[in-house]
């Protein structure tokens, strides 16, 4: 099977690793697929991948897409999101939104990924969580409750997270978590972003 693949060299690295028998192919550009040369899926993991057109596609497309709709961006049928951020493709359970096509779900059983359907929704449901108790951490450290070190700690100790807020707020980007939130807060107060977190990405 081959799968072409629009990414940065770190998402290249997780996704290519996940199974050494898939024909992997670098695309150039979001629109280079031709069905001829026998490509059976597209991964396009830019962050702007919503803004591309796949009205021409016929196989599967694979978006990453965290802040942005299929519904809002107006995307054909056989585009589903997904979330790259660092670390999310090497989880055993891929969240998507969208129309999974029997062909979807043979990359999905040949990647050796469990499918779990979310809304079309910003941030899905992993993004949204883990964005808001990185949030609430930047609340506590902004009213002196603790540092960043020991909310980390204590988060792992008590709650048995593989990592901290600030850890993951590092792993994943700041600029991310922070963008999630404001499109979140746009349509809900509950996810006013922390003043400080505004303040530590500008500066």
């Amino acid at each position: 099977m081959k799968i072409k693949v629009l990414s940065s060299d770190a998402q290249w690295e997780e996704l290519t690793g996940l199974n050494s028998s898939v024909e992997w192919e670098r695309a150039i550009t979001g629109n280079e697929v031709i069905e001829a040369d026998e490509t059976f899926a597209f991964f396009n993991l830019n962050e702007d991948a919503h803004s591309t057109d796949f009205s021409h596609f016929s196989i599967p497309v694979f978006i990453h897409a965290v802040n942005d709709t299929l519904t809002g961006s107006q995307l054909p049928a056989q585009v589903i999101r997904i979330n790259a951020w660092p670390g999310f493709l090497q989880r055993p359970v891929w969240e998507y939104a969208g129309n999974l096509s029997d062909d979807h779900r043979r990359v999905f059983e040949i990647l050796d990924k469990k499918p779990a359907e979310a809304d079309d929704e910003p941030g899905l449901i992993s993004a949204r969580v883990i964005a808001m108790i990185v949030n609430e951490a930047y609340f506590a450290l902004q009213d002196g409750i603790s540092t960043k070190e020991e909310i980390d700690t204590a988060m792992k100790l008590g709650t048995n997270y593989p990592y901290g807020p600030f850890e993951w707020s590092s792993a994943i980007g700041l600029n991310k978590i922070l963008n999630l939130l404001e499109t979140l807060y746009s349509t809900d107060s509950r996810y006013k972003p922390a003043d400080l977190m505004r303040k530590e990405w500008v500066a």
